[in-house]
């Protein structure tokens, strides 16, 4: 049921009628806190904290500001809460106000919390007393909700229907004043069909459409618009979405905003289409064609729990009825199970990478858990039975049990252990306001927990909360979870003796012999050194039982696939590089089929091995052979990125360029995978490398906007408006769609005109906006961490190289190439195309770049210029056979000696400027096989020519990709690739020194 105040407009959902029922259940596992004396230790803590605030404020005494009956309450509460102390340090007459107004003891209706609000806001005139009124209104309701969840034992619903009406109100009140603030200085919006005033929906997404809040949440929103259309009544007409966007920018703004006065909520608006490279607001028809035709499996998950916190009625059912079909279907949807389970999977990757081991919502039998059980039978029965299109999870679970979907004692133990986690949750967030599940991991705070949580110690809770888990997780795996398999027994009694003290060579390799593995003698000394490693040896218990498990399968399957020493030399590096990494160990014990692909692997490559031991977060890729073999295309991998980042604080930076880099490191070994094992022909290693990079350049390019217009705002476009126009173009390996493992990104930045300046608080010159733009590009993607680096960037090929602008106008950019630029910078520019950033730029580049290229050239001089820039090279970067380097005389450089790649390179670059004023077709593409195709249907090489030019290039770079990934040079044995060579090499001296043209 849903209740609209009419004098605030706010949305908020009543209690459950079961609630009675929950909260009695709740208090079986918890001892009332008022009955509970504090022991020693926290006694201290409360002492302390009380002296600070009578030093602070003389005044506030006990006896005069307070009844007798809350004295030791609020020694409870300094105890337990350094917030609530630094709240009162600041705001000391609070408590006697909310003492005096019965807060304290009873939570006040959505009514008086939005009269209260009106209140505060009657006398505002400004976007500054605005920020001021909301903190005010934040502080005091939270420290009143603390008093009330840890001292007056108010239910969980409660407590999370309590902040979920705070939030509410503070969006929806917020965005009313602000809204005529807007009106009267942009005008009103009105609908083009309709003619009518528009105002904007907000969808509270999460927690907040739930009403389950937590003390800390953070707000998850989505803006919308019901019509398209301009503003009339202003100083100056605007488009309906500019003047949605501006609103939602300003409604960000007074809440998410840090200063002196602190914060509202931090607000995240990457639920919304596109995440963070889309509008901030979108009209009812675009949210629909969008959720329609990209929306993905994990946000029709996220948009079950939405519901619009602000708007007119009629627009909220409008807009909830045009979402309700892509949430929900009309069929019993199964597909949602392998969704959630895929989503959980990813969840437990990045707790392996951070070392998240006691996170109570993304650990095992978490929160997360509880919640993914409820929305799994929602998205699979929901549009067949409208009923379990509820947000609250608790009222979920009531209704499984009731359709016996879930036995009653399933969903008791669940229900339970929500109640339990989530006060543990909030236990965890009072201490300090901050957004975390972690358990603390200090013996000041560990008390506070299990005092707060009604236990007399530490391990008395921790016992009760193993116990919880543990249920939670069999239910979760019994819905959504795959079975954990079972250990493979790998050998018998003998070979599990091979990891003890005692056991000696004697016996050992003959065991060995017997299993099959190849140099048994030399794997045993492996094994040893293993043994001995310093990892190993300072390995914990639960490492070294793990390890004594795992040794033994690893042995079977070495034999099983036939390995000797220099594989099981290679795993046994991953494994002493994971040695103190238990949960890996773990991993591979509990997971045989990822055993059997890491020695497959490492087998086949020696650069993948260094990969899983300098990362070893990369064995979770080693799990699901559908993702370690089956490759992404772009629009997956780019919305799989986003699902990463969704999972970090957008403003914690360090943590976003961690999850881009393991993005990369992920997918690329995927690539390496396939490549090795032979799924993968040489050209879609390319094509699969190639997109990697484009989506972290994509990313990279919107989080650096995305930090420099919180301080400049967005640049002035020609046309009035406000926009990035910026494009990223790729030359060379990422431009021709020919990335190997290593390469590095050869780069030009290009931006519209100059002219202009920011819309920010501090505005900056657009000339200046670009060039920090680019700055931040570079300075994201080359920074090491110890994830390693993004791309290594080299922008050398821009106009005038590293004495020109870091980033060039479109205009500049033109007039460069046709007044000052290099044939080999036209030669350069055959590979160029963009490969992230504006489309509408990217469009007018290709126009600019087909021009250049398209210029009627004289074939002598051309072909002379080619060659006498290929024979630099050659020179420089080819084989110098000598007797000094006989090993030289009897290799091939697979790239740059006569015969090779480049020369292949060279060849194609010269067709292309030779013939594309009259075959403009060959400007299309930018790889050198489809250009060799072009060069075939136009008829200007033979077929045979062309087909035999694109094989001996495909087998060089084949080779190429295969040293690689054994970490060798590109360079073949000097009687391997003969005839390819040969037949390079004869064309080169009849095209590009004799001038013959093929026939």
């Amino acid at each position: 049921m849903i209740l609209v105040m009419p004098a605030s407009h706010v949305v908020v959902m009543t209690l459950q009628q079961n609630q009675t029922q929950q909260q009695n259940k709740s208090q079986t596992h918890r001892t009332l806190l008022s009955e509970k004396a504090l022991p020693a230790e926290l006694q201290q803590q409360a002492e302390q904290s009380w002296q600070r605030l009578q030093e602070q404020h003389s005044a506030f005494v006990l006896s005069e500001q307070l009844p007798e009956s809350l004295h030791e309450p609020l020694l409870k509460l300094l105890a337990l809460s350094d917030f609530a102390l630094e709240t009162l340090l600041k705001h000391p007459q609070l408590l006697e106000q909310l003492q005096q107004s019965g807060e304290l003891t009873d939570s006040p209706s959505p009514e008086v919390m939005a009269q209260q609000m009106q209140q505060l806001l009657a006398e505002v005139n400004n976007e500054a007393e605005l920020m001021k009124a909301l903190r005010q209104y934040r502080t005091r309701h939270m420290l009143a909700i603390i008093w009330r969840d840890l001292l007056a034992d108010s239910p969980l619903n409660q407590v999370c229907f309590d902040l979920s009406t705070m939030a509410r109100i503070c969006v929806d009140q917020a965005l009313q004043l602000l809204y005529q603030w807007h009106c009267r200085d942009w005008g009103t919006p009105i609908g083009e069909e309709s003619g009518l005033p528009q105002q904007m929906v907000v969808l509270g997404m999460g927690k907040l459409g739930a009403a389950e809040l937590n003390l800390s949440s953070d707000i998850d929103l989505i803006f919308s618009w019901p019509e398209p259309g301009m503003t009339q009544g202003g100083r100056r007409q605007l488009a309906n979405e500019q003047f949605f966007t501006r609103l939602g920018q300003a409604l960000i703004r007074s809440i998410n905003t840090h200063n002196a006065d602190g914060f509202v909520f931090r607000v995240d608006m990457r639920l919304r289409p596109y995440g963070d490279s889309g509008a901030l607001a979108m009209s009812f028809p675009a949210m629909e064609t969008y959720y329609q035709e990209q929306g993905r499996d994990w946000e029709r998950y996220a948009m079950i729990k939405a519901q619009p916190i602000s708007g007119q009625a009629e627009d909220r059912a409008e807009l909830m009825a045009l979402l309700k079909p892509f949430v929900f279907r009309r069929y019993v949807d199964f597909s949602a199970i392998e969704a959630l389970r895929d989503m959980k999977q990813l969840i437990s990757r990045e707790q392996r990478r951070r070392g998240m081991t006691d996170n109570i919502k993304l650990g095992p039998g978490g929160i997360r858990e509880i919640e993914f059980v409820g929305q799994a039978w929602q998205l699979i029965r929901g549009g067949k039975e409208p009923d379990l299109q509820e947000p609250r999870l608790r009222k979920i679970l009531a209704m499984l049990a009731d359709k016996q979907i879930m036995p009653t004692d399933a969903i008791d133990q669940l229900d339970s252990g929500y109640e339990f986690l989530r006060r543990v949750e909030h236990r965890i967030q009072a201490i300090a306001d901050k957004q975390t599940q972690q358990l603390p991991d200090n013996e000041k705070d560990q008390a506070r927990i299990a005092y707060a949580m009604g236990f007399d110690n530490w391990p008395e809770f921790r016992q009760r909360l193993e116990q919880i888990t543990s249920q939670v997780h069999l239910h979760f795996n019994d819905v959504i979870g795959t079975p954990e398999p079972a250990q493979k027994e790998a050998a018998d009694l003998e070979l599990r003796l091979l990891w003890q003290e005692d056991t000696d060579a004697e016996n050992a390799v003959p065991l060995m012999e017997q299993l099959c593995i190849q140099q048994p003698a030399e794997v045993w000394q492996q094994l040893l050194a293993l043994k001995e490693s310093r990892g190993c040896r300072y390995m914990g218990k639960r490492g070294r039982e793990r390890m004594k498990q795992l040794i033994p399968m690893l042995l079977a399957e070495l034999g099983h696939q036939k390995q000797g020493k220099e594989t099981a030399g290679r795993v046994f590096r991953v494994l002493e590089a994971i040695s103190c990494r238990t949960a890996y160990i773990e991993l591979l014990v509990e997971n045989p089929q990822a055993l059997v692909h890491l020695v497959s692997l490492c087998n086949n490559s020696l650069w993948i091995t260094e990969q899983l031991a300098r990362f070893p977060m990369l064995l979770d890729e080693l799990l699901d052979t559908r993702n370690l073999y089956a490759l992404k295309d772009r629009k997956t991998l780019s919305d799989d990125l986003r699902q990463s980042l969704l999972r970090v604080p957008e403003d914690d930076q360090e943590r976003q360029l961690d999850a881009l880099r393991q993005f990369k490191l992920a997918h690329v070994l995927q690539v390496a995978a396939a490549d090795v094992t032979g799924h993968l022909p040489i050209m879609k290693v390319s094509d699969r490398l190639t997109d990697i990079a484009e989506v972290v350049l994509e990313s990279v390019l919107e989080q650096s906007v995305t930090h420099l217009s919180q301080r400049h705002g967005l640049p002035q476009k020609a046309d009035g408006s406000y926009g990035v126009e910026f494009t990223v173009i790729g030359y060379g390996k990422v431009g021709g769609w020919e990335l190997g493992y290593s390469s590095d990104l050869d780069l030009v930045f290009v931006s519209d005109d100059f002219a202009g300046v920011t819309n920010g608080d501090k505005p900056v010159d657009n000339q200046v906006f670009y060039t920090r733009l680019g700055q931040r590009m570079i300075h994201l993607m080359n920074t090491r961490s110890a994830l390693g680096e993004l791309y290594e960037v080299d922008m050398r090929l821009r106009p005038s190289g590293n004495s020109g602008l870091l980033v060039a106008s479109l205009e500049g950019f033109e007039t460069y190439q046709f007044n000052d630029a290099w044939t080999w910078e036209h030669q350069s520019l055959t590979r160029a195309r963009p490969v992230a950033g504006s489309i509408e730029l990217a469009r007018r580049f290709e126009v600019v770049r087909q021009k250049v290229l398209s210029q009627t050239r004289e074939p002598k001089v051309l072909r002379e210029t080619v060659c006498e820039m290929r024979e630099k090279m050659r020179k420089a970067l080819g084989s110098k056979p000598s007797l000094a380097d006989a090993k030289a005389a009897s290799q091939f450089h697979l790239k740059q000696d006569p015969g090779g790649i480049a020369d292949i390179e060279f060849m194609v670059q010269y067709w292309v400027l030779c013939w594309s004023n009259q075959h403009p077709q060959l400007m299309r593409w930018t790889d050198n096989i489809r250009i060799l195709e072009t060069l075939a249907q136009q008829q200007l090489l033979p077929e045979q020519t062309c087909e035999a030019l694109s094989n001996a290039y495909c087998a060089f770079r084949a080779r190429g990709h295969r040293l690689s990934l054994q970490n060798q040079p590109a360079r073949a044995a000097a009687d391997e690739f003969t005839q390819q060579r040969a037949l390079v090499a004869e064309l080169w001296t009849n095209v590009m020194i004799n001038g013959v043209v093929i026939k």
